[in-house]
């Protein structure tokens, strides 16, 4: 895992392909009954004008019990949700799974602390999806 404390991008590798992490993912959320609002296939629309791209893929995902609250105490937060998740392959073709940091989006919003586990979700997301 890395993180970066300047942008609070936390990236943790995954043992799968990009399509196959997306997969996972999106069948985690299934299960847990999230929603999917969007996936965005960066590297799908690339090929398409003729640009290659290494496979990337960003999906748009959230909970509105859980989001709600946290843009009812701040609502700049709304720029940020709902949450997001960039599976994406790097020149040595590993992958990865990439996402804000809840702690980084609680101070970058300056939201109560109690409010963090409606965000700290994606960090176990992203870990099941990576595994």
């Amino acid at each position: 895992m890395t993180l970066n404390p300047e942008t609070g991008i936390v990236s943790i590798s995954s043992s799968n392909s990009v399509d196959e992490t997306v997969r996972k993912f999106e069948a985690i959320l299934e299960a847990k009954g999230v929603k999917l609002f969007a996936l965005i296939d960066h590297s799908g629309e690339a090929e398409k004008v003729g640009m290659p791209m290494r496979p990337t893929k960003l999906l748009i995902f959230g909970n509105p019990k859980a989001g709600t609250p946290l843009m009812v105490a701040s609502p700049s937060i709304a720029i940020d949700l709902p949450l997001k998740v960039l599976v994406w392959e790097d020149a040595n073709s590993k992958v990865w799974i990439s996402y804000n940091s809840p702690a980084y989006l609680l101070a970058r919003h300056s939201l109560p602390t109690q409010l963090a586990q409606n965000i700290a979700v994606v960090e176990a997301l992203a870990a099941a999806a990576a595994a």
